[in-house]
């Protein structure tokens, strides 16, 4: 009788971690290049923090946060840009408050 209460606790657990979806911070993560620029631009999001945008093969180096799940805060070169985030495994969509929207691709 106990074990089978604890195959039926662990296959509970399983199901509720398999049902809990990616989240916008660890999807973020990773190399993201701009679709359709007239020239190469590429944002790299680290798991810690840390961010790099590079184009005209110059880099920058910075950090963001995530807040609410859809705000980014990007800290570079002294400059704090905020934009809605829309990210999935391969597109992230930023919006800025004047509506821009940048679209990249996972590279």
């Amino acid at each position: 009788m106990k074990a089978k209460f604890m195959i039926a606790v662990a296959t509970c657990l399983a199901l509720l971690l398999s049902a809990c979806g990616a989240t916008a911070q660890s999807l973020i993560v990773g190399t993201w290049e701009v679709e359709n620029a007239p020239m190469k631009m590429v944002a790299e999001f680290g798991g810690d923090g840390t961010a790099k945008i590079t184009m005209l093969g110059q880099t920058v180096r910075g950090t963001y946060k995530l807040e609410g799940g859809n705000e980014l805060t990007w800290m570079v070169n002294g400059i704090t840009t905020k934009a809605k985030v829309d990210v999935t495994a391969n597109e992230l969509e930023l919006t800025d408050d004047q509506n821009r929207t940048i679209k990249y691709r996972r590279k």
